[in-house]
């Protein structure tokens, strides 16, 4: 299979009711956009939802980390890209993606990781026990940044306080992965989003959350860098941490 085969890229219209009240594109819906080609890119392939389900397996979403260039607007035409690049660690399914404006010049970047679960026991699957292999492009780079453990504690202030409810959950059954970017965004004050742009973010998911638990996010400034702060998902319900997540920001000029 040749690249342009691997290769998935769809164009989307920026809808407003996805913007905030700068009227950008939430940092939530790009997740989700992004999040929703790979599984379009995924069933092209021949490993989407319904062919795995058949072996009793489904794709979890591991980490994702995006680079923010530029945040298009209410109206504007986008390009979305993805593929995937590699298997790393003897366990992750590396997928990369670009986010584009019409002239293809770059709006966000990034990379994500996924693992294959058994859908009785819940467990991970090894990709070389699998009887299918995943074409890719291990050559191309939409971010060229690791996906490591941020290894954070709980610790800094609770800033929000959810239960999973009916609309944060999705076929799988537990809260979706842009759900928590949601929760993470609500996590910081408007003020900072007036003076500031979020340049990056990555976000762990460590646990999966399921229907009618309740997750307390505690945030606080990275030691080393004032910019970037770390924000901790813990679940109360299970006493584990759900997520963790590091984001930074530029100001706003």
């Amino acid at each position: 299979m040749d690249e342009d085969e691997i290769l998935y890229e769809q164009q989307e219209r920026v809808s407003s009711f996805e913007c905030d009240f700068q009227g950008q594109w939430k940092v939530a819906a790009i997740f989700q956009h992004l999040t929703e080609a790979a599984t379009i890119s995924a069933s092209r392939l021949g490993v989407g939802f319904d062919a795995m389900l058949e072996q009793n397996l489904y794709w979890v979403h591991s980490r994702m980390k995006i680079r923010f260039l530029h945040f298009p607007h209410a109206g504007d035409t986008v390009i979305l890209r993805t593929w995937p690049k590699t298997v790393q660690q003897k366990l992750f399914y590396v997928r990369d993606f670009e986010l584009l404006d019409e002239q293809k010049q770059p709006l966000a970047l990034a990379t994500s990781a996924w693992l294959v679960i058994n859908a009785g026991s819940r467990r991970m699957v090894s990709p070389y026990s699998l009887n299918f292999s995943l074409p890719s492009i291990p050559d191309r780079y939409g971010l060229d940044e690791p996906l490591e453990k941020l290894g954070f504690e709980r610790s800094g202030e609770e800033r929000l306080r959810v239960h999973a409810g009916y609309s944060a959950v999705d076929m799988l059954g537990h809260v979706n992965n842009s759900r928590y970017v949601e929760w993470i965004c609500d996590a910081f004050p408007m003020e900072m989003y007036r003076n500031n742009v979020l340049d990056w973010m990555q976000v762990n998911y460590d646990h999966e959350v399921r229907p009618g638990e309740e997750v307390a996010l505690f945030v606080e400034k990275n030691d080393n860098d004032a910019t970037t702060w770390q924000i901790i998902g813990e679940n109360l319900s299970t006493n584990v941490h759900a997520f963790e997540a590091g984001a930074h920001w530029r100001c706003r000029t």
